[in-house]
């Protein structure tokens, strides 16, 4: 007991509760955005990016970096993302295709995570090319919200112009870490 105490105490950080309130924030947020609150939504998106911001900064100047914060951070940026994504698609079914390469490219990642730890290789730290597609995915899909909550302008030119950029920068990040999987393999087997 005493160890599950302790173990909790040195879990329960500043970053790692930043982590939890970008799952905690997606329920509101998907709520918002399919019932087309756009001003809530915003203020969602706004909470989810800042502290997606945040955490990994304040973990590493407060030393505060925990293999739990290693794992929630980026369940919580997929999570994020694949709610957002659907609910976006729900509103606008133009971006299909995009939906359909982001949803890809997360399974990739996904297997390839799971592949690497049951080979015993521990998968590597975002990157800045992941860190960045992250952010370019946040300015977009603000954005588009912003737009319609305070202008009330829905311009689909500008939302799929948005989502394209988005996805290549997802897979400029999807080549990357495939390169960097392939790099960890190729190490192991010597």
């Amino acid at each position: 007991m005493a160890d599950l105490k302790s173990n909790f105490k040195k879990n329960l950080t500043i970053p790692n509760i930043l982590s939890a309130i970008r799952i905690v924030v997606i329920v509101p947020l998907v709520k918002f955005l399919i019932e087309e609150n756009y001003i809530g939504a915003g203020i969602m998106l706004l909470v989810s990016g800042i502290s997606d911001m945040f955490d990994g900064m304040i973990a590493r100047k407060m030393n505060q970096v925990t293999q739990l914060g290693k794992m929630l951070d980026p369940i919580a940026d997929k999570l994020t993302l694949i709610a957002v994504v659907i609910c976006i698609n729900i509103l606008y079914p133009s971006v299909t295709p995009f939906v359909i390469i982001l949803f890809c490219k997360e399974i990739f990642m996904l297997c390839g995570g799971l592949f690497l730890i049951k080979i015993k290789i521990k998968p590597p730290a975002a990157k800045w090319y992941g860190k960045v597609s992250t952010a370019i995915f946040y300015v977009s899909v603000v954005t588009i919200v912003l737009l319609k909550a305070i202008w009330g302008i829905t311009n689909m030119k500008l939302i799929i112009a948005l989502f394209a950029v988005t996805t290549l920068s997802m897979l400029f990040s999807l080549i990357n870490y495939a390169v960097l999987f392939f790099k960890l393999i190729k190490q192991e087997k010597k």
